[in-house]
């Protein structure tokens, strides 16, 4: 009788011990888990854009300009714009003159010239730096390049490529690209997947669908993530993009807003060694309205801080620190190449607060930068680069 009580007794001893391993094993991973959807939060759905209460006005600055891509500040408050033909302009005081030196482009579908970058010490050396389609290479058509040149009275000379995506392609779709630096002397540029979806953006072997990371000299960093890596793209910072157009250093990060396909369109916080899903996980879908994947999000890939459906094909990025414009100080301004207008977003931790369309209506927005005046300029395809005026100016 009594071996008959003890055997239940062991086996619910034994039941219990489990259980008491099984809640042990659940409290640990309560926090990881918690502690995942902390940094890795899924965002929150965007609120619906709408027009600031009072229209804000414009002048140009620099005009007839059809595609200009990309623009940046010299010390002396000119500017040098790209143009996507292959022209580069020096504006200054009002007068646009063209500048001698600028690279031979890959002139091909979205490929032609594209950002350029004034060095943060280019009082010092003169560098500015710069992105373009280049048919450089053994295969036929192109890929993203970057380079570099010092500019002065009107030329550009020292010309030095400092880094070439491969394999070239005849695709002519997302070369990407933006360029913007840190304060820890880095460069960071970005390549889109160049129309192969499947094949580049999740290998690290090959370029495209990447944000990148050099030294000012186009050397490669030792602390780069993959570094030592067999076979491995030792510039790659982080993977798994689509096509980067907007690009910013934000409080010591590095944050980039790249186009989706039909939806999706995303703003990322670039991190070392990241994967941010394309395409395996996408809020967006094919541009004939089937379904690339209906995965959103995964265990190996680090969330967008926010997305847009529908798409409005981000261009150009800039965060608003100015005491010019006091209702848009520490907002964000995106341009919209869709539906033509500059976005302004309010963002409150990793939510979305508030979307006005600034300039509504008057072009295809591909870049936008605050001056060193404190005034923010726009580039808009079909005019040329404006300047955004404060409401106290009107």
């Amino acid at each position: 009788m009594k071996r008959q009580f003890l055997i239940p007794a062991l086996v619910l001893f034994f039941i219990a011990c489990g259980d008491s391993e099984k809640n042990k094993d659940t409290a640990r991973a309560t926090p990881d888990k918690e502690t995942e959807q902390e940094t890795n939060p899924i965002p929150a759905e965007q609120p619906e854009a709408v027009l600031p209460e009072k229209t804000y006005e414009h002048e140009v600055v620099a005009g007839d300009i059809t595609i200009p891509w990309g623009f940046d500040f010299l010390p002396d408050e000119s500017m040098l714009v790209t143009e996507r033909n292959g022209k580069i302009y020096h504006i200054k005081e009002g007068k646009k003159q063209e500048v001698t030196g600028a690279p031979e482009i890959y002139n091909q579908g979205q490929g032609g010239l594209l950002d350029l970058a004034v060095a943060p010490n280019f009082a010092e050396n003169s560098w500015v730096y710069i992105t373009y389609a280049s048919s450089k290479g053994e295969e036929e058509g192109g890929n993203t390049a970057l380079m570099r040149a010092k500019f002065k009275d009107g030329e550009l000379t020292n010309r030095e490529d400092l880094y070439k995506a491969e394999p070239n392609t005849t695709k002519g779709q997302h070369f990407g690209s933006r360029i913007v630096f840190d304060n820890k002397g880095h460069l960071f540029f970005s390549i889109g997947d160049r129309g192969s979806r499947d094949v580049n953006p999740q290998d690290i072997t090959r370029d495209g669908g990447k944000v990148y990371r050099l030294n000012l000299d186009g050397s490669i960093p030792e602390d780069n993530p993959f570094v030592g890596e067999e076979n491995a793209k030792e510039a790659i910072y982080s993977y798994g993009h689509r096509n980067p157009q907007g690009m910013i250093f934000n409080d010591g990060e590095v944050w980039v807003n790249e186009h989706g396909p039909k939806g999706g369109d995303e703003i990322n916080i670039v991190k070392p060694g990241k994967n941010y899903g394309w395409p395996e996980v996408t809020y967006g879908e094919n541009y004939d309205g089937t379904t690339i994947t209906e995965e959103r999000t995964g265990p190996k890939f680090t969330n967008p801080l926010t997305y847009w459906v529908p798409s409005i094909a981000p261009s150009g990025f800039e965060k608003v620190t100015s005491n010019k414009y006091p209702e848009l100080k520490d907002g964000f301004l995106v341009g919209s190449l869709k539906f033509q207008y500059l976005e302004f977003l309010k963002i409150d931790g990793n939510k979305v607060t508030k979307r006005e369309k600034l300039l509504d209506g008057l072009g295809r927005v591909r870049d936008v930068q605050q001056g060193p005046n404190g005034f923010i300029y726009v580039a808009v395809e079909g005019t040329g680069v404006v300047k955004l005026l404060p409401h106290e100016e009107q």
